[in-house]
């Protein structure tokens, strides 16, 4: 009798020492921290589970490789994994890390939409750089003429759609979703208060966006902002031509000429505002929002011309006048002329 309560207490603790083992391997393997610094992987659509489990593998965030991918066999992450933008903090376990990736946790991602856009290829190389899609994806949806039509825009006025800011969404997002985004931030921005300024000044929300565009290419300087949108709002209010130097720019289809000469302003398009009175189709590029809201608040004055200063510091000199005008137009030539001549004795 005694031997069998001893056989039994050793089963007993036979078992409970396997018990204690497993308890502590399952507690290892799935729950001890694994992640050792905070990181990032990306899971694209297109991938196979074998570049998933290198993209962890190789990231240099895991403290055992081999207990992550004995996990993520056991729970079958091979067959549910989701694409993504993920970010792992110190201390997840490898559970942790594999419900992340099977059920799609995603971490949201910055959009920043900055700079002088001229183009759609521009845009979709920057929004490629930062979401998933690429730039060839991107084109074709901002490219498609049925898409701008739905959201109520031809292609000249479309990039008065994109509302340069900071957007936060899935790095997953697609190029529709993300137009459909820009869309309602768009109408977002567009507020009453915004549209009754718009009507206000005899403009539309399209030729605000407009107006925008060429004053934002004519200034960085933002101080002078409404006062240059308020010499075109002149301009537009006599008929007179706009002479805008960026959009016969943009006509032409070349933004590396620093100097527009006589010749440059023949050329015939509905941009080219030396040739043709009133706005231009659409923006000739994407506005931000200290231009539009330049334009929204132009200073009201009697200036009809501005030329660069001879400082070279970005401001401009105004003038109510033509003669004025050509004064501050030749001090600044002459300035001009000098500082090119000093560089070439330089050099």
């Amino acid at each position: 009798m005694k031997l069998y309560k001893k056989i039994i207490l050793i089963v007993l603790a036979s078992v409970a020492t396997v018990g204690i083992l497993f308890v502590g391997g399952y507690y290892f393997i799935f729950h001890k921290n694994n992640i050792t610094e905070e990181g990032y992987i990306r899971v694209y659509r297109s991938m196979e589970y074998d570049q998933v489990s290198t993209a962890v593998d190789t990231s240099g965030m895991l403290a055992n490789k081999a207990t992550f991918h004995f996990v993520a066999k056991v729970m079958g992450l091979e067959e549910s994994f989701k694409p993504g933008l993920y970010k792992f903090k110190k201390g997840m376990n490898n559970k942790a890390i594999v419900r992340t990736i099977a059920h799609g946790w995603q971490t949201p991602t910055d959009v920043t939409i900055t700079g002088y856009i001229r183009s759609k290829e521009k845009l979709a190389q920057i929004l490629s750089s930062k979401l998933e899609a690429d730039s060839t994806l991107f084109m074709q949806v901002l490219s498609d003429t049925v898409l701008m039509h739905s959201f109520g825009f031809t292609e000249a006025s479309y990039p008065g759609m994109i509302i340069p800011n900071t957007y936060e969404m899935w790095w997953t997002v697609t190029p529709v979703e993300f137009l459909e985004k820009m869309k309602k931030e768009y109408d977002k921005f567009w507020n009453e208060e915004r549209c009754a300024k718009a009507d206000s000044i005899g403009l539309t929300k399209e030729q605000v966006s407009t107006l925008a565009s060429i004053v934002i290419e004519e200034t960085k300087y933002e101080p002078e902002m409404a006062t240059i949108a308020g010499v075109y709002m002149n301009r537009l209010a006599k008929g007179m031509r706009l002479q805008a130097d960026p959009t016969v720019l943009f006509a032409i289809g070349d933004r590396s000429i620093r100097r527009v000469l006589r010749t440059h302003l023949s050329v015939d398009s509905p941009y080219n505002t030396y040739k043709y009175t009133g706005l231009p189709p659409g923006p000739i590029t994407i506005p931000p929002i200290s231009a539009l809201e330049a334009v929204l608040n132009y200073e009201a004055h009697d200036y009809l011309y501005f030329c660069a200063k001879e400082t070279f510091d970005g401001q401009h000199s105004f003038a109510k006048d033509y003669k004025q005008h050509l004064r501050n137009a030749r001090a600044y030539h002459r300035a001009f002329t000098a500082r090119e001549k000093a560089k070439a004795t330089e050099n």
